[in-house]
């Protein structure tokens, strides 16, 4: 039998080192705390990081995905798509501008956006006259999506992509780092604590394309600006600014991206520790009734989460019971996630069950087991020795 723990062993958590303190302090004794020059050293950091030309922070991912659907003009009467295994901020940012939202069923293996499924609502969308201006694709659990071959076919439509890659920064796909913008026009990343990096809470938004960031950039500041050459006045005052746009106040304080510049030196680190202890959970579980997480061999996952699936025929076990199971112990898995649309909110809009049967099955088996750069090798054999137990 394995002991029962008497510290909860977290699903995720953050690692503060006494490096990230002192940059937050430093920042306190700074002229300033909210938005200043830390931010832009931070928005650089990260788009060199990944290789793109512009970074957008945000005081939430959620955030902004809001922004970059701004960005692309998404309005009423417009589309958006995205996979229902994702948390509903990537599907609420089509309903934050007005636009109709649908979800595409995810791949049985990768359990990211299915291409052939995606392929064929595209073309029955086509006929119907019904196409989205964008689809979100989401990057499950650190796992980098197919995005070439999505880039590929949203082109022929004339669709607009932005990459949810809240799970994924530090991934990369054919050796080309997710953020990039190789293949989309807007990559989204949050920074919340659970997630690879942190600046509490925060998120950016990356992109190629300069257009794109002036009216990100825009949108996240009230929709004002104090450049005067975007200024309608002839010969404004120094002291000018002027709306623009509708905007919203999303911006991240110099505190968060201190914090955030930080934790960017340890990225590489995080990932690799992420993965190893990925690779001993596919060690010692493989034996049990369990879909293991598989990785295509064109990506390196970020590892933001560890989800195995209850193999429901092979086991008298449900995946209630090893929830409970290993809640008694003291190990605080978690389900990620339902599906969006089974959401009351998503029902009253007419979405209703057996929509997408993939994810679907999927969430009736998932369950998310511990995984997190501090996590000690006492801790990872604790999880392992009581799920075997249980199964």
């Amino acid at each position: 039998m394995s002991k029962v723990t008497k510290q909860i062993i977290p699903y995720g958590r953050q690692d503060i080192t006494q490096e990230d303190i002192n940059a937050v302090i430093d920042v306190l004794k700074s002229d300033f705390i909210t938005q200043g020059p830390t931010v832009k050293n931070f928005e650089e950091a990260v788009a060199n990081f990944v290789g793109a030309k512009h970074g957008i922070s945000t005081n939430s991912a959620t955030s902004s995905l809001h922004i970059a659907c701004l960005a692309l003009g998404l309005s009423e009467g417009d589309y958006l798509w995205t996979v229902p295994n994702t948390f509903v901020a990537s599907a609420n940012c089509a309903l934050y501008v007005g636009a109709e939202i649908d979800f595409v069923d995810i791949n049985e293996s990768t359990w990211n956006i299915d291409l052939e499924k995606l392929e064929q609502k595209l073309k029955e969308a086509e006929k119907n006259k019904c196409l989205p201006k964008i689809i979100v694709t989401v990057a499950f659990a650190g796992q980098p999506c197919e995005q070439e071959a999505i880039r590929e076919l949203t082109q022929r439509y004339d669709i607009r992509v932005i990459e949810d890659a809240a799970h994924a920064i530090g991934a990369s796909r054919n050796q080309e780092k997710i953020g990039s913008c190789k293949w989309s026009d807007i990559t989204v990343f949050s920074f919340h604590p659970v997630k690879i990096i942190t600046t509490a809470e925060g998120g950016m938004c990356l992109t190629n394309d300069p257009e794109l960031k002036d009216r990100m950039q825009l949108y996240r500041s009230h929709g004002v600006t104090r450049d005067r050459k975007k200024m309608i006045q002839e010969n404004p005052p120094m002291w000018s600014y002027e709306q623009k746009v509708l905007g919203y106040n999303y911006r991240l304080p110099d505190l968060n991206a201190a914090l955030g510049l930080s934790q960017l030196r340890r990225i590489d680190s995080y990932v690799n520790k992420r993965n190893s202890l990925a690779k001993i959970y596919e060690e010692q579980l493989q034996s049990l009734p369990l879909q293991l997480p598989f990785i295509q061999h064109s990506n390196i996952s970020a590892f933001h989460l560890y989800v195995v699936l209850i193999e429901s025929g092979n086991t008298q076990r449900s995946r209630e019971e090893v929830f409970i199971h290993m809640r008694e112990h003291g190990i605080a898995v978690n389900v990620h996630y339902m599906p969006v649309y089974l959401n009351p909110y998503y029902r009253n809009l007419g979405f209703n069950k057996n929509y997408c049967k993939n994810a679907e099955s999927y969430s009736e088996r998932a369950i998310t087991l511990p995984l997190f750069p501090t996590m000690t090798n006492d801790q990872q054999n604790v999880v392992i020795e009581t799920i075997k137990e249980i199964l």
